[in-house]
């Protein structure tokens, strides 16, 4: 009979591969919301990185307490599991262990792939090799499988629309700047509200906001939304205008108290370069000698790698995910992105902090939705650890410091190792403009949010992908504008998610528990 704080091996295993798990999931999901303000140089990925590991740890902290009723009992039979708890820790420990192996092995190859059908095959895995097919329920196995379809399909619908609307209104007329600077308060309150929406009703269950009665979170949503639009039509547009019509060179904080900024004159275009030709010019002196010879041993000094010290070296590794060049082309690509239309430049910068705000939501929904991946998984194991009995019921709330844990795996695996995914979801697929991300990012999130709520099963990785295709059909080449070589690998990746992670956490646990032992 299991006694409290029994097997604490397998917990201290648990809190590994959940970390590894929660890695995973930065390193593979985040690039979900920040792949594609990447690729249309919204944000280079230093800041995208920064910015998401923000907005992913503040949801997985502050609102990732609603525990995956899914993940943790509406997979298998739990309850075959209470005369040995024990057991359940174990079959815990395997999934884990099956999906960070499957996650870790698909970012490694740049592929997106779908964490929750990762923990979700992992769990369903261990359950068969412990009680048979009878313990998995498979109409929720049933339901993943359909959103294989569902999700990119409705994702792509959602997002053409969007984006062709964008194009008629905006983008394809000559006054397309005039025109963007009308509607971008109206852009910018229609995003909001459906974000503000967003957080409230689906990614908040924690908080007593998501308690509210529908037409109560409708009204808050709609009162942030009037604010927005108030602003960005006093100050943003005003803003926008003399930076991208009169071409002043203002910054970006400058948009709060425009109206105090006084009239400033454009500085020559050619400054940078009369600058940058009388540094080098300085340089070469440096280097020369008075009889107009170069200095070869200040030259060779300057050109020899000098050891870095431990902390350097230490610093490099950490921060390698940090500098790494994820719009990098290679010929068949620059010949996809030539079949798409490009826009007014300056019309499409209009929309790159509306896809900024749109991937800092989604971001935010995604820490407090997704970490439960990992940490669901890690609580139960917590749970049977600390009480020496099975939690039934699948409510058991999730401690603060898991919580924590897991927004810290996220960043860590976003940090080091998110490039490899953003490279993918950037512009690999397809040319992705700012107007183009905005409208995949905003698609993407108004799919999720209502696809949650009628019950149709969704995965945000495949919403995202649908998304990003459905703009690259919509951008003037039509199927010659998407790299199918990309969309193939991604696809066969859907598919042999849920099996491999199954396999794996099926054959450890198997392995394990019909070993011999000693008596």
């Amino acid at each position: 009979m299991m006694e409290v704080g029994d097997y604490t091996f397998l917990f201290v295993l648990g809190l590994i591969f959940a970390f590894l798990d929660s890695y995973g999931i930065g390193a593979n999901d985040v690039s979900n919301s920040f792949g594609a303000a990447v690729g249309a140089g919204a944000l280079n990925l230093k800041q995208a990185i920064l910015i998401a590991s923000i907005c992913e740890f503040l949801g997985a902290f502050l609102m990732g307490s609603s525990t995956a009723d899914t993940i943790k009992g509406g997979l298998i039979n739990v309850s075959l599991f209470a005369e040995q708890p024990e057991l359940l820790m174990l079959a815990m420990v395997c999934s884990l262990v099956g999906s960070s192996t499957w996650v870790l092995f698909a970012s490694s190859r740049g592929l997106p792939v779908s964490t929750t059908h990762a923990i979700v095959g992992a769990i369903t895995g261990a359950g068969i090799a412990g009680f048979g097919f009878s313990t998995v329920k498979w109409g929720g196995v049933g339901t993943i499988v359909l959103s294989w379809v569902i999700s990119p399909l409705v994702a792509g619908i959602v997002t053409a629309i969007i984006f062709i609307v964008t194009r008629f209104l905006i983008l394809k007329h000559q006054d397309s700047l005039k025109r963007g600077l009308i509607a971008i308060p109206f852009y910018f309150a229609i995003t909001i509200f459906i974000n503000v929406f967003y957080i409230i009703f689906k990614g908040s269950p924690g908080l007593s906001l998501s308690q509210l009665p529908i037409g109560a979170i409708i009204g808050i949503s709609f009162g942030v939304a009037i604010v927005v639009f108030l602003w960005c039509n006093f100050f943003l547009k005003v803003y926008l205008r003399r930076k991208l019509e009169n071409e002043e060179p203002l910054r970006w904080y400058h948009c709060f108290y425009i109206y105090a900024v006084s009239t400033r004159i454009k500085a020559p275009e050619n400054l940078e370069e009369i600058a940058s030709d009388k540094e080098k010019a300085n340089n070469t002196d440096e280097d020369t000698e008075s009889d107009g010879t170069v200095n070869s041993g200040l030259a060779a000094l300057d050109n020899e790698d000098k050891p870095l010290s431990m902390f350097q070296r230490f610093k490099k590794k950490a921060f390698h995910g940090l500098n790494q060049d994820i719009n990098a082309k290679t010929e068949d690509v620059e010949n996809m992105h030539d079949k798409s239309t490009r826009y007014d430049s300056k019309t499409e910068e209009l929309f790159c902090t509306l896809q900024v705000l749109t991937a800092c939501f989604s971001s935010f929904a995604h820490g407090s939705n997704d970490v439960a991946n990992a940490i669901g998984p890690l609580t139960t194991i917590y749970y049977v650890w600390k009480h020496a009995m099975v939690d039934v019921t699948g409510k058991s709330p999730v401690p603060v410091w898991i919580l924590a844990f897991g927004g810290v795996a996220i960043d860590i695996g976003l940090l080091t190792y998110g490039y490899k995914v953003m490279a993918t979801l950037g512009n690999n697929i397809c040319y992705v403009s700012p107007s183009r991300g905005f409208s995949l990012s905003l698609g993407t999130s108004l799919t999720v949010l209502t696809c949650s709520k009628i019950g149709l099963p969704i995965s945000t990785t495949h919403c995202i992908t649908g998304a990003t295709t459905s703009v690259g059909l919509c951008s003037g080449g039509g199927v010659k504008s998407i790299n199918w070589k990309i969309l193939g690998l991604i696809a066969s990746s859907w598919i042999l998610t849920l099996p491999a992670a199954a396999l794996v956490s099926g054959c450890i646990f198997a392995i394990i528990i019909n070993s011999p032992h000693k008596l």
